[in-house]
């Protein structure tokens, strides 16, 4: 009997890790999230320069962060951008709609991990390929270059929308 409980412990083991292993992973080690698309909607946003419509999602742990005004977000924290192609509706030419998918990026809590940017971890997964964006870890430069002028909002562009 026992054996028979070892092996299935082992089993279960394998086959979770197999999920893991299957997914993308940024140059500096983080995996592609499974799941970020089920996440809260933090906020949308468009980017003018790329012709990206965004939305930001957020775990359970940088949502309710968000909401109380938790600031720096805690570890844990984990945020999704996702990214379409603007383009405008065929048959409703006034409106802009997500068009072809772009890219997923990644904002990770670890204030101990990840200091030197910040506390936060970046990745970034391209087209539908969900191909790692950077050649080497150093690419975390680039993104943290971008976020510094809000590091007085735990260097986030994104706040969370409110409804009525």
């Amino acid at each position: 009997m026992l054996r028979i409980v070892v092996a299935c412990i082992a089993l279960l083991a394998v086959a979770g890790s197999g999920s893991a292993m299957d997914r993308p992973v940024a140059p500096n080690g983080i995996a592609l999230y499974s799941g970020y698309m089920n996440w809260k909607v933090v906020a949308p946003s468009y980017r003018e320069d790329k012709g990206h419509i965004r939305i930001v999602t957020g775990n359970e742990i940088a949502v309710a962060a968000l909401r109380a005004g938790t600031k720096p977000l805690p570890d844990g924290s984990v945020l999704a951008k996702v990214a379409w192609k603007a383009e405008k509706h065929p048959s409703f030419p006034v409106a802009t709609v997500p068009g072809a998918f772009a890219q997923v990026e990644f904002m990770v809590k670890d204030a101990v991990k990840y200091k030197e940017t910040g506390g936060w971890g970046y990745a970034r997964f391209l087209g539908n390929e969900l191909k790692p964006y950077g050649k080497d870890a150093g690419f975390v430069k680039e993104c943290f270059g971008c976020h510094t002028p809000v590091a007085d909002n735990d260097y986030l562009f994104t706040r969370i929308v409110t409804v009525p």
